[in-house]
């Protein structure tokens, strides 16, 4: 049996640092989006030893196989096999699958996607194996994986705080465009770096997110005065080239432009589907993707076949 699922990048639409904590984490709090830029995950039991899957270039970490398709070179520090691995030690016996990651979700942009792989893999392999786990069973060994991790098991729109690891699902939001750009700047120890970065100005006291989560609890559309991200100086001093993203999208008629986590990734908000088009097709720098925000359900459907 193959067991599929798609696993949908992020954006924020705030992401507010209030301080850092006594464990050496900082603490936060965010309004998490899904959207339809997504990766895609395959999952097959497999026998001990089993070689490689059809396509991509495979790794062999205990018992779990990965093959990636796409723009990513997969290693064994993937959090796909920490995923499996968090399982089997809940479980106390190995869990020997296969993993096929179609890659669509560019790397280190901070649109989460190795964290959407991860959970993509923890709701695939409870099904696979029938391991019977509820959501909030799965939440708490998404934890352990990754801070971000235990949103991309729900899907949709959230509040996410501490470490990012308590989630409050949300009702979904009315469909939104979006444009957004991942330019190629690459950072070692990116989100290490970003946070040392952060100034106590940058500090703030969770009170957007408070706001924007009434917003959307009352069903009002996202209003982009309400986005922001404690990151969004920090960015522009960090990520060599930025601007220049920033710049084109303006140009091209964005109203107005965002960073996505921890960036390097922007974004603009659109009315329409039209809107967003006619902005994306005037931008000659780098890749713009047109994507919009789907609900929870497609988001994190899994898809079962013989």
């Amino acid at each position: 049996m193959k067991v599929r699922t798609l696993a949908p990048a992020k954006i924020n639409w705030t992401l507010e640092v209030l301080g850092k904590r006594v464990d050496g984490y900082h603490e936060i709090k965010s309004v998490m989006q899904t959207i339809t830029l997504c990766d895609e995950i395959e999952v097959t039991k497999k026998e001990e030893g089993s070689g490689k899957l059809g396509a991509g270039e495979s790794v062999v970490t205990g018992s779990v196989t990965l093959a990636v398709e796409g723009e990513h070179q997969a290693s064994r520090d993937d959090l796909t096999f920490r995923a499996v691995q968090a399982l089997e030690e809940v479980e106390g016996r190995q869990s020997p699958v296969a993993i096929r990651l179609v890659k669509r979700i560019p790397v280190g942009a901070g649109l989460g996607g190795g964290s959407s792989d991860a959970a993509a893999v923890l709701r695939t392999v409870n099904v696979l194996f029938d391991l019977g786990y509820c959501a909030e069973r799965l939440t708490g060994i998404a934890a352990a994986v990754g801070s971000d991790v235990a949103f991309f098991l729900h899907g949709g729109t959230a509040l996410a705080e501490g470490r990012g690891e308590q989630i409050t699902l949300l009702p979904d939001v009315p469909p939104t465009w979006l444009v957004l750009i991942a330019p190629a700047i690459r950072m070692p120890d990116k989100t290490k770096r970003m946070y040392e970065a952060l100034k106590p100005e940058d500090f703030t006291d969770g009170e957007r997110s408070e706001a924007l989560t009434a917003r959307v609890r009352a069903s009002e559309p996202i209003d982009v005065a309400s986005l922001y991200n404690s990151f969004e100086r920090v960015a522009y001093e960090c990520f060599a080239g930025l601007a220049i993203y920033r710049d084109a999208l303006f140009s091209a008629g964005a109203p107005s432009v965002h960073l996505a986590g921890a960036g390097p990734a922007l974004f603009g908000v659109f009315a329409s589907r039209e809107d967003a088009e006619a902005v994306a097709d005037k931008i000659k720098i780098g890749r713009a993707v047109v994507a919009r925000t789907p609900g929870a359900e497609p988001a994190t459907r899994v898809i079962e076949a013989l």
